[in-house]
């Protein structure tokens, strides 16, 4: 088995707990081929999406991310008041002040911990994971958890095709703590803000994507960024067990699969067949969805890499829970 590698005397952290929550309501291509000009062959064929979730209105952010953040918590072994840093990473907070991160560490009974919300577009998990594992290696926290939740839903246009078929929404969270062997790499992370209008929020309060400009840059820019995760954890692609990018698109996940050179034994995964784009939330969706069909299994080494608004991108190799 490989083993992550971190500079000499540093201490190890590693992910002790996953949780997820998916809405309830499921919205097929067949629905949305109700009230626009589209069908399922046409959105599968171009991002391979057959259905997603749809939050109702008691389904917001705060409650999601508890829900997740609390199966995460339960996963873990550990108890609240053991938990001393919370970072949410979110892009669909529709109020920047208050932030939600000290509500929902609260509703979770997490004691007057540091919590935040932190915005990196599609990103935000690995970034925000990135840091809480610095924070633990520097000994500013004992443990911490990281949740992404999106209501991407408050922010599309249902009526866009050019949008409405790929925004989703959901939660998923990791509780992170301090471990001898390290179970989570450095993280590979940077931006390209030249192109920061390619996904943003325009004067209507929607979500406008350059789609094609965001393909370009996914297919041709990030390999770079995941080879250097793999080259600062000591590994290479064949040690990497499972795959799980971004589920921002599926023939993007094909060409980075394609370009990184894994073999069979490589599981990708491909969350975004049922659960669309949920932004923050969609990395530990993946993994949690992989790890319950039994697809991935506990002490698997996998590959992550978010990427989106900004735009932002951020990639680390981690041992699954």
């Amino acid at each position: 088995m490989s083993s992550i590698q971190l500079a000499t005397g540093a201490p190890g952290t590693r992910i002790l707990g996953l949780g997820d929550y998916r809405p309830r309501r499921r919205v097929t291509n067949d629905e949305l081929a109700q009230v626009m000009e589209t069908s399922d062959e046409w959105i599968q064929s171009r991002v391979g999406i057959a259905e997603r979730r749809w939050a109702d209105d008691d389904e917001t952010l705060v409650e999601m991310a508890v829900a997740a953040g609390g199966k995460a918590i339960a996963a873990s072994g550990l108890a609240p008041d053991e938990i001393d840093l919370v970072v949410l990473a979110s892009a669909s907070l529709r109020r920047p002040i208050p932030g939600i991160g000290p509500q929902v560490a609260h509703r979770l009974g997490i004691p007057r911990p540091g919590a935040l919300d932190l915005n990196a577009g599609c990103a935000g998990f690995c970034y925000a994971l990135g840091l809480v594992s610095d924070a633990i290696r520097a000994g500013s926290a004992r443990n911490a958890i990281v949740i992404g939740v999106e209501r991407l839903t408050d922010v599309t246009d249902r009526t866009d095709r050019s949008t409405a078929v790929i925004f989703a929404d959901g939660a998923g969270a990791a509780v992170v703590g301090p471990t001898d062997e390290p179970g989570i790499g450095p993280v590979a992370w940077g931006s390209d803000g030249d192109q920061h209008t390619a996904i943003e929020i325009v004067d209507s309060g929607y979500m406008a994507m350059a789609g094609q400009a965001v393909y370009r840059w996914a297919t041709t820019r990030l390999t770079e960024a995941l080879t250097q995760a793999m080259d600062r954890a000591g590994v290479t692609a064949a040690d990497i067990d499972v795959f799980a990018p971004h589920q921002a698109n599926l023939r993007i996940i094909e060409s980075m699969t394609k370009r990184l050179g894994f073999g069979e034994k490589t599981v990708i995964a491909r969350d975004i067949v049922r659960s669309g784009n949920t932004s923050a939330a969609s990395i530990p969706l993946a993994l949690g969805a992989l790890l319950e069909s039994g697809e991935a299994k506990s002490g698997d080494l996998a590959l992550v890499l978010g990427y989106g608004a900004g735009l932002t991108y951020a990639g680390q190799v981690l041992r699954l829970p």
